[in-house]
């Protein structure tokens, strides 16, 4: 029984050793990989000393052999199975690992039931125990740490160009430079993004105004993602929608100290009722130390059409906000969540309405996208697959210089 319990944590261990040995996304991981190999490779020599020690007795060590690969075994089995319950979703790997735990607890017993001979004992001891610390916090460090430690973020700017009119002086054109620096030292993969254009109204009054209407534009920051000032003379209307578009591919994605830059163009008719255009600029990425996103990014369905969709998606869609749908695969960072977890998506919102765009994601397992994630879901979403939404704006320009031109 214990030379069995050893010889399936020798397979397991080599297992999940050598993929995240050799596919894992951090030196962490790595190393953590490399430590399962060396763990496999004690407890298949435990179990050829375990064979000696009851049976042939050749050698003289075999008993201490056998203690060190099953101490080494239920260690590492216990860890495993505090990982499969913490991340996992799976019941089979935590029932095996349970079992494993259990099995070499008691072949540790048995084993030290026959009186091992253990030359220099506090020796053994400081090396089991050292070894044991160094585990435990590999273990902690990649499963604890990481995952909380300080998120590094890139930095979108947006800067507007000069004004070009058109031949006939009909229209005039306005080029919006948009630039993202990661000076980070990590990768990620662009999930979705967007820059629109905000057309506004902003009628000047012939008086000063009353207190009791800068209370009136105090009260719509909470309705509105734009934020206007609180002005003496300034009447501003609520912003509507020029021009939305992504402006980087998705699935793309920026290396580390790297830097992605494009242009677009908005082109507004000469008469237009806007005395300012107002920019903003979205992004939301993935780190690639996190996940593996399997491309491509697929298009799934319209709000507007006859796909099923997300309830939340169609509420929106009621009050004036439609969505595209994109979705992809994405995998985990390491083998044994790899293999112990259900499928991951990320879903792609990119959504637009009169007053804006913007883009959402999430990552679910398939059939719960309509299952509203709750604050501690989403903290934990986002440090599991170091997700970041950036954004940029509103970046302001009147547009009275330009309409006077003819």
């Amino acid at each position: 029984m214990i030379v069995l319990v050893l010889l399936m944590t020798t397979v397991l261990l080599a297992r999940f050793g050598l993929d995240d040995f050799a596919h894992d996304l951090t030196f962490a991981g790595r190393l953590t990989g490399a430590v399962l190999l060396v763990v496999s490779f004690t407890t298949l020599v435990g179990a050829a000393a375990v064979l000696d020690h009851w049976i042939r007795q050749s050698y003289a060590y075999s008993g201490l052999v056998a203690l060190i690969g099953t101490f080494a075994a239920f260690l590492t089995n216990a860890m495993l199975l505090v990982q499969t319950l913490k991340n996992g979703d799976s019941v089979a790997y935590p029932a095996l690992f349970g079992a494993l735990t259990a099995g070499s607890a008691g072949a540790v017993f048995a084993v030290w039931r026959t009186s091992v001979v253990i030359p220099a004992p506090k020796r053994v001891a400081a090396a089991l125990i050292v070894s044991s610390v160094i585990a435990i916090a590999n273990f902690g460090y990649q499963n604890l740490y990481q995952p909380y430690q300080r998120q590094t973020r890139p930095l979108i700017t947006l800067s507007m160009g000069k004004p070009v009119l058109s031949k006939d002086r009909t229209a005039f054109a306005v080029p919006v430079d948009i630039t993202l620096h990661n000076h980070g030292d990590v990768g990620f993969y662009v999930l979705g993004t967007e820059v629109h254009a905000m057309g506004k109204q902003v009628p000047l009054s012939p008086k000063d105004r009353l207190r009791q209407q800068w209370r009136g534009d105090a009260e719509q920051w909470l309705n509105s993602s734009e934020v206007n000032p609180l002005s003496r003379r300034e009447m501003h209307q609520p912003g509507e929608l020029v021009e939305a578009k992504p402006w980087m591919p998705d699935g793309q994605w920026v290396e580390s100290n790297d830097t992605f830059a494009t242009r677009v163009v908005v082109q507004l008719p000469m008469d237009t009722p806007y005395d300012q255009v107002a920019f903003y600029a979205t992004a939301s990425l993935a780190r690639k130390d996190r996940l593996v996103l399997q491309p491509p990014i697929n298009f799934v369905a319209y709000s507007w059409g006859r796909e099923k969709v997300p309830g939340w998606v169609k509420e929106q869609q009621k009050s004036g906000l439609d969505s595209l749908i994109y979705r992809a695969r994405v995998h985990e960072n390491n083998a044994l969540d790899e293999r112990t977890r259900d499928p991951r998506f990320v879903t792609v919102y990119w959504k637009f309405g009169t007053h804006g765009a913007s883009v959402q994601t999430s990552i679910a397992r398939k059939g719960e996208e309509s299952r509203i994630p709750s604050p501690a879901d989403v903290r934990e979403l986002v440090s599991r697959y170091g997700l970041v939404d950036l954004y940029t704006g509103p970046v302001e320009r009147t547009l009275w210089d330009i309409k006077s031109q003819r």
